[in-house]
């Protein structure tokens, strides 16, 4: 049976494939994000950057496994917000969150989701596939005190783009235009089309 190993410490992402059947086994990269993305040419299209990215994960947790898990498939993602033609990723600090949200509130930008999808057997990789899912996203204006409230909550701090579409950060999305598991962090339509490119049967790996 293919175990589904999951590149990420992501909890959105996690509750997305239990949700949808799927239990994964989860291994958190290690990759320098910044690094990887000062490594590409000048000029890669935003589509690009995070399809990249998430190669990165997913190739550095296929690279710890060895021949733990005979037959595997290993799928990273990486997800960032598009606004202006600026790749967003997480603001970390309550004041990076404050300027991001002064710039989008009432706005639209686009969600991209890279992901990639690592065939394995026997602790080698024997196909790959990877895309991108976009997914653009209508912001509503939040008054003040709630962006305040929302932004002291934390939460906007660790997730790319500043929100969330499935916390309390979907109080201020007025609506999206694509794939909502896109926008929580995994594209379960993408993910599906990519593991049967790299000839890995969906139903299989319900639990």
């Amino acid at each position: 049976m293919t175990t589904f190993v999951l590149a990420s410490q992501s909890p959105a992402r996690l509750g997305v494939l239990r949700n949808a059947g799927v239990e994964p086994v989860v291994r958190v990269s290690h990759v320098d994000e910044n690094a990887v993305a000062a490594a590409l040419p000048a000029g890669t299209a935003p589509d690009r950057v995070v399809i990249e990215l998430a190669r990165a994960k997913a190739r550095e947790v296929a690279s710890t496994l060895g021949a733990e898990f005979p037959d595997a498939v290993v799928v990273g993602c990486d997800s960032m917000l598009l606004v202006d033609g600026i790749l967003q990723g997480k603001p970390l600090t309550p004041e990076v969150a404050r300027v991001r949200w002064a710039e989008m509130a009432g706005r639209s930008a686009d969600l991209l989701t890279g992901h990639s999808v690592l065939r394995m057997r026997d602790g080698e990789i024997v196909a790959e596939a990877a895309d991108c899912s976009s997914t653009t996203v209508h912001f509503a204006k939040p008054e003040p005190e709630e962006l305040d409230a929302y932004i002291a909550t934390g939460e906007p701090l660790q997730v790319a783009g500043s929100f969330t579409l499935d916390g309390l950060g979907g109080w201020f999305v007025d609506r999206i235009e694509g794939d909502p598991s896109s926008v929580i962090g995994i594209g379960l339509p993408l993910v599906r089309r990519l593991l049967t490119e790299v000839d890995v049967d969906l139903t299989q790996l319900w639990v």
